[in-house]
């Protein structure tokens, strides 16, 4: 699925997440994490936005994180909103229970 504009969503409080997305000319996924508790769980949370952009099938994509301790749930509810904001209507028919 193709990004079309930039987008963010979350904030900088502590306990939650700001992820800002920007498209990106190759087919790519390129994650930028920066977290207060990167050198614990820098890996999972890594791997915890690649898993959903995968579910969603996005690619050429540049994802910016700045965490402030969020809770997997939060990060992946961050991810979700900013790839819709980013995609205008092409994730509104996605089966969000299937995520």
């Amino acid at each position: 699925m193709k990004i079309t504009q930039q987008s963010h969503a979350g904030t900088l409080e502590s306990g939650d997440v700001l992820i800002r997305i920007q498209p990106v000319d190759t087919q790519e996924i390129e994650i930028e994490l920066e977290s207060v508790v990167e050198k614990q769980f820098g890996t999972a949370i890594q791997r915890l936005i690649h898993d959903t952009l995968n579910k969603l099938n996005i690619t050429g994509v540049r994802v910016i994180v700045e965490d402030k301790g969020a809770l997997d749930c939060v990060i992946k509810a961050r991810v979700q909103a900013a790839l819709i904001r980013a995609t205008g209507t092409q994730l509104l028919e996605q089966n969000w229970s299937e995520l």
